[in-house]
């Protein structure tokens, strides 16, 4: 498994929430570092990125020796560092899954795409999105890049967030229009706190491969469960989409790698130790933890 992010000092989102959900699916994992952050559970204190053309060397060293049976794509800054990214990558893709994790921005609500948003957005829609398997926007990415998906020069700026499920479904079709399968997170739902929340999968027309099969027409997996009440939210995304990728390397169909992908991340906000003064971060091995960790 490769994961191309950001690293965090704080190890609950970035390379290490990847590293330790590969880990914990019995896979190995490598990385491709685009970013340097300073940040633990309550902001991001600085970001150093990482030279594009290192980025790219990290890709060639790895996959050239080792290969890998699926990627996971995170936080990659700015437009050129996707370009390298998507460079490295086309013509690979056949071979492997891609999941691609839209970060625009930390749960502390630090931008985690450079100054140039439009330009860094567009090169993620016109280089990545073609070549992903499955993209996981949150909603407030989901709204973003629909809205780029139609004015161009809009960047990361506020866009509405879809109020009901078919205006969600609705935003969903666009990005797939253009090649991957959509999941279209539902946790940052403003509803009401006790709602349930729904993430929506859409597999679109196509044909796009998934796994172990090619499913052609339109296909929508819901996915719903009681909302929980818990501060241990840092890194869902990365450990979420890190997830999905490490089923899809072992063989399973789409629809069940998110299911199982979803339960895993549930479980471990669920016993998540108490850390930090902020959003804290998940219990990636939960299952091989003794109980009495979850009480620190």
């Amino acid at each position: 498994m490769l994961t191309i992010a950001g690293s965090d000092s704080g190890g609950g989102a970035g390379i290490q929430a990847d590293l330790k959900t590969f880990a914990a699916h019995g896979v190995y994992g490598l990385t491709a570092v685009t970013a340097v952050t300073a940040q633990n559970s309550l902001e991001v204190r600085a970001i150093a990125p990482v030279p594009p053309a290192m980025v790219g060397a990290q890709i060639d060293a790895v996959l050239d020796d080792f290969g890998a049976d699926a990627v996971k794509i995170g936080m990659l800054w700015s437009a050129e560092t996707v370009r390298v990214v998507a460079a490295r990558l086309r013509g690979r893709q056949g071979a492997m899954p891609i999941v691609l994790d839209p970060v625009m921005a930390a749960g502390s609500g630090a931008e985690l795409v450079a100054g140039e948003a439009v330009d860094a957005i567009a090169a993620l829609i016109e280089e990545l999105l073609p070549l992903a398997t499955l993209i996981t926007p949150n909603l407030p990415e989901l709204a973003i890049l629909a809205e780029r998906l139609q004015a161009p020069q809009r960047g990361a700026t506020a866009v509405p967030l879809p109020a009901t499920l078919p205006a969600r479904l609705e935003l969903a079709r666009r990005l797939a229009a253009h090649g991957p399968a959509v999941l279209a997170k539902g946790g940052h739902d403003p509803g009401p706190e006790d709602a349930e929340v729904v993430d929506l999968l859409l597999i679109g027309v196509g044909g796009r491969k998934t796994g172990a099969t090619a499913r052609r027409g339109e296909r929508l997996v819901r996915f719903a469960g009681p909302r929980l009440r818990t501060r241990a939210t840092h890194g869902t995304g990365c450990t979420l989409s890190a997830a999905i990728a490490a089923r899809l390397a072992a063989g399973e169909e789409l629809a069940v790698a998110v299911g199982g992908a979803i339960a895993y991340l549930r479980r471990a906000m669920a016993a998540a130790p108490r850390l930090g003064a902020g959003a804290g971060p998940l219990a990636h091995f939960h299952g091989f933890q003794h109980p009495h960790m979850a009480s620190f």
